[in-house]
């Protein structure tokens, strides 16, 4: 089968359930729009938001937080945004990736393609990635409305029923 059979079956799997997590020092649920932005996308491409939340930059907190939402919220994708920028803060990829089980190098690549035709070289300051962990898709976006918007519409979205498809067989 090539993608396009893969797309036809993967059509058929419907709704997706996603976990979306805020990882920030600055933001509450408020003012959480990058979290918004996620959520109302994934709404309107028929998805169902199965968890939220907003955590700080913590290591252990973050941890704790994939074991909640891997456990109990039934989320077929788990979606972060914010910290995968390159300071000190920023600590969530650097907690999540090396949980993948499998990685999805072209996630990344492609993000950072698509980030430098909009924003330039800056793109280069992204860790933005995404794998597996126990059979879910787990993604890590930066915490910026533009990053998000750009990682949803031409990359998440476009595929998600896929991915989704690809890793229940």
């Amino acid at each position: 089968m090539g993608s396009h059979d893969h797309k036809e079956m993967a059509a058929k799997v419907g709704s997706v359930r996603a976990a979306v997590i805020t990882v920030s020092d600055s933001r509450d649920k408020k003012t959480d729009e990058s979290g918004e932005l996620i959520k109302s996308l994934l709404k309107e491409d028929d998805h169902i938001i199965a968890y939220y939340n907003l955590l700080p930059n913590d290591r252990q907190a973050i941890n704790m937080e994939i074991n909640t939402v891997l456990s109990g919220s039934g989320a077929q994708v788990v979606i972060f945004t914010g910290g995968t920028g390159i300071s000190s803060k920023d600590v969530t990829f650097d907690t999540v990736v090396p949980r993948f089980e499998k990685t999805l190098d072209g996630f990344g690549e492609l993000f950072r393609y698509l980030s430098y035709e909009e924003i330039g070289s800056a793109a280069i300051m992204s860790r933005a990635a995404a794998g597996t962990i126990d059979g879910r898709l787990v993604v890590c976006l930066p915490g910026s409305r533009g990053a998000v918007k750009t990682a949803l519409q031409k990359l998440l979205i476009p595929e998600l029923r896929h991915l989704v498809w690809e890793l229940s067989r």
